[in-house]
């Protein structure tokens, strides 16, 4: 890449409210920035990256094909082993799902104004990232036509979900949230849309955004009506940061299996989430923000501030280590002095550990350095680092403690088998089509709230100057009485 690090400008403070958007852009500049990437032709970098994408969405098809022809018997999942790849991406996707919201809800109301250029990357991958997330517990039912019977629909046979599992409240959990990411993320796009619709050079395109923005006209009444249903919806989503992968973690933490039976997994999984999210958002926006020319709205400031998230979770992540480490010690429980001390660091997945280890405690660690927090490629490698980690510690989790439980004589070891491997990648491949995507026909950062926050900065910056002004004049009043 050719950016090599963050460069302030002499005398600027780095963390300055005006640091988020440069001075020099009025209205027309910034609908041209931030509108170009939409109207320009995809370059061949895109072409290839979508070309890409679409590799790995046929291996998903081609994998979900013979999953649904021969059953789920071509995975690698075994006798103890009943969960293992799908339950691992899954719980993975859902994860990297959360950076989104945090960014949009938790922040909009705490009224952080550096999430206004980001919010809308962090959205989409959020929705791209609970699809590619709900598609493994549907396949891994076995019969996934049948998956309508978790819904407590009205059934004249009586049968009804068993409520009291956790595996039936995901199904409530990820539903909610990816209604509501939707809602929000949707809500948010309208006047964007409808100024996708006014500067439209063909009829086609005005009647499609025309469509999609829903009669948006800008007017007062629509700006009152937007304003309150975006805050309602960040409201909704705030207890769906903390419930979603707290209910995830339910899945593990309610069972009575060696290393999953722990009073910690709800807050360690939680900030486990925000984490690999911060993580992939750096991962997506790095090159995105050089290749759509979104330097001046996309800022230094934005990157450096993912960059301390990362390390505040990374800290929470290492702390949730060493706790399920030191209770399995201090229980004395035999079993699960064995699922830390020895299988997990010894074990045949030893190396898996070791490298969740190093991904996951060693390198969120360098971010205590500015140097470090501010340099692009090293940011952009210790974020994919950081996701591979995360990947990691859900194999881990997962099947370490299902390979050796309670009864040696069921001991089995798991590996993934070719449909596996094509079910990961052709995720991958499906999050990379929808992403692109949404790169070439939505605006990827939000224009109103970006030029509202401009025209705050101008009033501060005028009111500033306005009081120095009086400030200098009633000096030399003073002087001169």
């Amino acid at each position: 890449m050719a950016e090599t690090a963050i460069h302030h400008p002499p005398g600027v403070d780095p963390l300055e409210p005006r640091m988020l958007v440069p001075p020099h852009h009025d209205d027309a500049s910034l609908n041209e920035t931030l509108l170009d990437h939409v109207w320009a032709k995809p370059g061949k970098g895109w072409f290839l990256l979508f070309g890409i994408a679409l590799v790995g969405l046929g291996m998903f098809l081609v994998a979900v094909t013979v999953t649904l022809a021969r059953g789920i018997g071509v995975w690698g999942n075994n006798q103890p082993n009943g969960w293992a790849f799908d339950i691992v991406n899954f719980v993975w996707w859902v994860g990297i799902g959360h950076a989104g919201t945090l960014i949009s809800a938790i922040l909009l109301l705490f009224q952080q104004k550096w999430r206004t250029s980001i919010n809308r990357f962090a959205e989409a991958m959020t929705i791209f990232a609970v699809i590619c997330a709900g598609m493994f517990p549907i396949l891994h039912t076995g019969r996934p036509w049948f998956a309508f019977w978790l819904l407590p629909y009205p059934s004249t046979l009586g049968a009804w979900p068993q409520f009291r599992s956790p595996l039936d409240w995901d199904v409530f959990a990820i539903s909610t949230y990816f209604t509501v990411s939707l809602l929000f993320w949707y809500i948010g796009l309208i006047p964007d849309l409808a100024a996708l619709r006014d500067s439209s050079k063909s009829k086609l395109q005005r009647i499609i955004y025309g469509l999609f923005s829903l009669g948006w006209r800008g007017s007062g009444r629509h700006w009152h009506n937007y304003k309150i249903g975006y805050l309602l919806l960040a409201g909704l989503s705030t207890p769906l940061v903390l419930s979603v992968h707290t209910i995830v973690s339910f899945d593990f933490a309610t069972g009575l299996i060696p290393g999953w039976h722990a009073t910690i997994f709800p807050p360690y999984f939680v900030a486990g989430a925000v984490f690999s999210g911060f993580a992939m958002v750096i991962t997506l926006i790095v090159p995105a923000r050089k290749y759509l020319k979104l330097r001046d709205v996309i800022t230094d400031r934005h990157l450096e501030n993912m960059n301390k998230v990362i390390l505040a979770t990374g800290l929470i992540v290492s702390y949730g280590y060493m706790m399920e480490h030191f209770i399995a010690w201090y229980s004395g429980n035999e079993y699960e002095i064995w699922t830390f001390y020895v299988n997990r660091a010894r074990g045949p997945y030893a190396g898996v550990y070791w490298l969740m280890i190093a991904c996951n405690v060693i390198t969120p660690n360098i971010f205590w350095f500015k140097k470090c927090r501010t340099s692009i490629p090293i940011m952009w490698v210790a974020s994919i680092v950081v996701n591979i980690g995360m990947w990691c510690e859900r194999f881990i989790i997962i099947v370490t403690s299902l390979t050796q439980d309670f009864l040696p004589s069921s001991w089995d070891l798991y590996s993934p088998t070719w449909v596996d491997w094509c079910l990961y990648i052709g995720t991958l491949g499906l999050f990379g089509t929808l992403f692109l995507l949404f790169l070439k026909f939505v605006p990827a950062v939000a224009i109103s709230e970006v030029k509202e926050l401009q025209l705050e900065l101008k009033h501060a910056a005028h009111h500033a100057a306005h009081g120095a002004d009086t400030g200098a004049a009633g000096t030399l009043t003073h002087g001169a009485h």
